[in-house]
């Protein structure tokens, strides 16, 4: 599984993280395992690092305006934490033995909700608004990070710091169509989140999946799209459609080796728990299973499904380059 990495004194922590970074893959100093990028550097946010502090460390902001928390949508937000992680940090400042809440309480009494023990976080040590938030928008520009990353980003920079579709649309050179349609990623179903951030389904799939109103319509064509191989014109095709359990039209016709229905159903279902594409192709005397990952990031997730004692023992970093 992918890792983040916190010096702290003069030791390296490991920790899992969530499947999708938003702010904290923009903050130098909070390196991620996965980010080497050869010439790529971020620019540095001064005053600024990203840690994974205790909740319990943690006290809200006496000047918070918002007073009231709809429970439902925060037992709605705990659940999305236990399922896909952190995609969003919380922004803290130092305050005596602790942190205090500079943003993101409603995220921060989710993680206490779902029992989180410890959740990412932008220490600021400075109280520049501003700064920090042009020097966000400006890292934006450097980072390559995946589809529902890039989506939580937008929607902590919109929520957080006061930036507006337009001003979003304009530093980091999209449409404001484009930025709206990146942060509706994230009203996905977890299960589809995951695998967006996973890399097994792109974000043209993804936008072509929100046509659908019906969250299980939603999970069960994303099963489809992995288990197929569908293209986005598929898919698109099949909403168009209304029924997710038509074939989509081909322009030519392939003809497969038939495959008896309990190792089709046995396909299936291993795509469905290890999330990637799994293809069975039967000879005369022998077969073959083939798995198809989007990443390193994503074979280390696989490997970790199917053999976790491997996953724990071997490293691949060096793919990463």
């Amino acid at each position: 599984m992918s890792v983040w990495r916190e010096k702290t004194e003069g030791q390296t922590m490991t920790t899992r993280r969530g499947l999708g970074r938003g702010l904290g893959a923009l903050i130098p100093g909070g390196t991620y395992e996965s980010q080497s990028d050869g010439d790529r550097h971020l620019a540095p946010v001064a005053g600024v690092r990203l840690a994974e502090i205790p909740v319990d460390e943690i006290r809200p902001n006496p000047r918070q305006p918002r007073q009231i928390f709809d429970e439902t949508s925060l037992a709605e937000l705990a659940q999305s934490l236990r399922e896909v992680g952190f995609l969003q940090p919380v922004v803290v400042r130092p305050h005596d033995h602790g942190y205090e809440l500079v943003t993101g309480e409603r995220r921060w009494r989710a993680a206490m909700q779902a029992g989180l023990d410890r959740i990412p976080a932008i220490v600021r040590e400075t109280s520049d608004d501003a700064m920090l938030r042009d020097a966000l928008l400006e890292n934006l520009h450097r980072e390559q990070l995946n589809p529902l990353e890039e989506a939580a980003a937008y929607a902590q920079l919109l929520e957080d710091f006061g930036v507006t579709h337009e001003e979003l649309a304009r530093r980091i050179g999209r449409s404001r169509s484009q930025v709206t349609n990146t942060i509706r990623l994230l009203n996905l179903p977890p299960s589809v989140q995951r695998k967006v951030a996973a890399g097994v389904l792109t974000a043209g799939h993804a936008r072509a999946l929100l046509a659908l109103n019906d969250a299980t319509a939603q999970e069960e064509l994303a099963q489809r799209i992995v288990a197929e191989g569908l293209s986005v014109r598929a898919v698109e095709e099949l909403v168009a459609l209304g029924d997710a359990t038509k074939q989509p039209r081909s322009r030519t016709r392939r003809v497969a080796s038939p495959i008896a229905p309990a190792v089709s159903e046995l396909a299936h279902r291993l795509s469905d728990q290890l999330e990637t594409r799994v293809k069975v192709t039967m000879g005369k005397h022998r077969g073959k299973i083939t798995i198809e990952f989007a990443s390193v990031d994503d074979l280390e997730r696989i490997v970790g499904v199917i053999a976790p004692s491997i996953a724990s023992s071997v490293s691949v970093d060096g793919a990463r380059s």
